[in-house]
C-alpha cells in the first residue's frame, strides 16, 4: 500500500478522553505551539459521560469541498480527500461550508482553512491508538 493511498482511520471514539494531544501533534507537525493551526478536532459529545466526537477529514471520493471551492484552490486526490494550494486561496470560506462533516479547520491568522493531509502523525501522540493510517476500501470507508 503506498503512502496516497492511506488515510487517516478514526477507530473506536469510546476509548478517546479527550485528551487533544492529537490536535497538539498536529500543529506541532507544522513547528508551532498552541491550536491555532490544527486539522483535526476533538468535541464533547455532550459532557464527560457521553464521550469525545474525533472530527477529521473522511478523505470523501468526490469531495464537496473542491466543488465548493471558485478559485481551484483545493484539487481532489488520487485515492479520496484534497490537497491544498494557498496560491490559489482566496479565503473565501466556501470550502468549510460545503465540508458536511465539519472537518475544515480555519487559521484565523492567515485566513487560510486547515485540512487534514493524512499524514498520521498525530496517530503517534494518542494514548488510546485511536488514530491510525490505513487504506480506504471500496465502499469509502477506511479499512485497518
Amino acid at each position: 500500500m503506498g503512502k496516497k493511498d492511506k488515510r487517516l482511520i478514526v477507530g473506536d471514539t469510546e476509548r478517546c478522553v479527550g485528551c487533544q494531544s492529537c490536535m497538539f501533534a498536529c500543529t506541532r507537525r507544522l513547528g508551532e505551539a498552541g491550536l491555532a493551526r490544527t486539522c483535526i478536532g476533538v468535541k464533547s459529545a455532550g459532557g464527560m459521560e457521553r464521550g469525545f466526537i474525533v472530527v477529521v477529514c473522511r478523505a470523501c471520493d468526490s469531495p464537496p469541498c473542491a466543488k465548493a471551492c471558485p478559485y481551484g484552490a483545493l484539487k481532489p486526490v488520487k485515492g479520496g480527500g484534497v490537497k491544498l494550494d494557498m496560491s490559489l486561496c482566496l479565503g473565501c470560506d466556501h470550502c468549510r461550508e460545503a465540508c458536511k462533516i465539519g472537518a475544515i479547520y480555519w487559521d484565523d491568522e492567515c485566513n487560510k482553512p486547515m485540512i487534514c493531509i493524512h499524514c498520521g502523525y498525530c496517530g503517534k501522540y494518542c494514548p488510546h491508538g485511536l488514530l491510525k493510517l490505513g487504506k480506504k476500501g471500496a465502499a469509502g470507508h477506511a479499512e485497518r
